[in-house]
């Protein structure tokens, strides 16, 4: 299993060079330390949570400043930028990089695509449109197309990517039917929204099955499961779990505008972490209801969602870690909770840890 590392490019006071500075140098120590993978977002408009915008510049930087590790788009939304410039950017960092690069492609959420003039409702085509688009713009010869979206007439797009037949497509996925499309189009799927392994291992299982009938929108098949986690290691234990759960927790705090038009999203939270704990439950006895299959359960329904934070807001950092939910503690335990996503198919770990908290 490959290991990695996921830049949001945060800090919690605005000071746009001085990330920028931090960031370049950790990306070229994770290289010096064997890392295998960096990837960096696009997010527009976050202030203080993010300042990535444009990570093909990052990159530009980075090629020349490292030798080994893979640099990863994580992800180009696609409906933002025409596909001729996606193929265009992405092909010229391949050739700097040596064939270092792999494209994770997405949408982005209803804050941001607003922001941009962005119509919500017409991503999913735009986004498939696009990504059917630019395996074809990397191929030699004269590209044209004709689209609802685009339409080019013929022309010869350069440079073509320096890895053949181009680098690896991925998708960013936090649902089962995302999942399902990358596997029938051939492309990794990037499972982002850090989840228990246990709760993806089925998803996991039925995408390596189903990706080897796939109808490649490349060249070639990606058939690659990136899973997405927040790690911290320390020699004392207790206090990198707790400092790790905090972070994880601050990540998807109730103030982040991302996470606004998201209906239920505390109680999607505890389902994909596994669960209420059951030492929990006793302090939400009131809730308890039974389901058909007569197994006891917490009903998170309620108070506009305030129960489903009030158990997010005690969900401990020691079942997070149990769970693999978070990857953190001393190395014995941080190694142990590597080796439970491994176990369950993962073929590259991603770590979040360049957050605050």
């Amino acid at each position: 299993m490959k290991l990695s590392l996921a830049y949001e490019m945060q800090r919690p006071v605005v000071d746009d060079h001085a990330v920028i500075e931090e960031t370049i140098e950790q990306c070229v120590l994770a290289d010096e330390m064997g890392f295998d993978y960096v990837w960096f977002v696009e997010h527009h408009f976050l202030t203080g949570f993010s300042m990535s915008p444009c990570p093909e510049v990052i990159y530009d930087a980075l090629s020349q400043r490292t030798k080994n590790i893979r640099l990863g788009f994580g992800v180009v939304i696609l409906p933002y930028h025409h596909p001729i410039r996606v193929a265009e950017r992405v092909a010229m960092v391949d050739h700097l990089t040596k064939g270092r690069v792999d494209l994770g492609t997405g949408r982005s959420a209803p804050y941001e695509q607003t922001g941009m003039g962005i119509d919500p409702r017409e991503t999913r085509e735009m986004w498939e449109e696009s990504l059917s688009m630019i395996p074809n713009i990397w191929q030699d010869g004269l590209f044209s197309w004709e689209g609802k979206y685009w339409n080019v007439p013929p022309r010869d797009v350069r440079p073509k990517p320096y890895q053949q037949p181009h680098p690896p497509l991925w998708v960013a996925a936090l649902q089962p039917a995302t999942y399902q499309l990358a596997a029938q189009k051939g492309i990794g799927v990037m499972a982002l929204s850090v989840t228990a392994p246990s709760v993806l291992a089925p998803h996991i299982k039925e995408y390596k099955q189903n990706v080897k009938d796939a109808n490649p929108v490349g060249k070639a098949i990606n058939d690659q499961w990136l899973s997405s986690t927040v790690a911290y290691c320390d020699t004392d234990n207790k206090a990198a779990q707790d400092l790790a759960a905090q972070s994880l927790k601050t990540f998807f705090g109730p103030d982040r505008p991302y996470l606004k038009d998201q209906v239920n999203v505390y109680e999607r939270l505890i389902e994909s972490w596994g669960g209420v704990p059951d030492h929990l439950k006793a302090n939400f006895a009131r809730y308890i209801k039974d389901d058909e299959s007569n197994e006891a359960g917490v009903d998170l329904s309620g108070g506009s969602g305030q129960i489903a934070q009030a158990v997010w807001n005690q969900f401990d950092a020691e079942t997070l870690a149990e769970r693999g939910v978070i990857v953190a503690g001393d190395p014995e335990h941080f190694l142990q909770a590597v080796r439970v996503h491994e176990s369950h198919g993962v073929d590259q770990l991603q770590f979040l840890m360049a957050t605050w908290c």
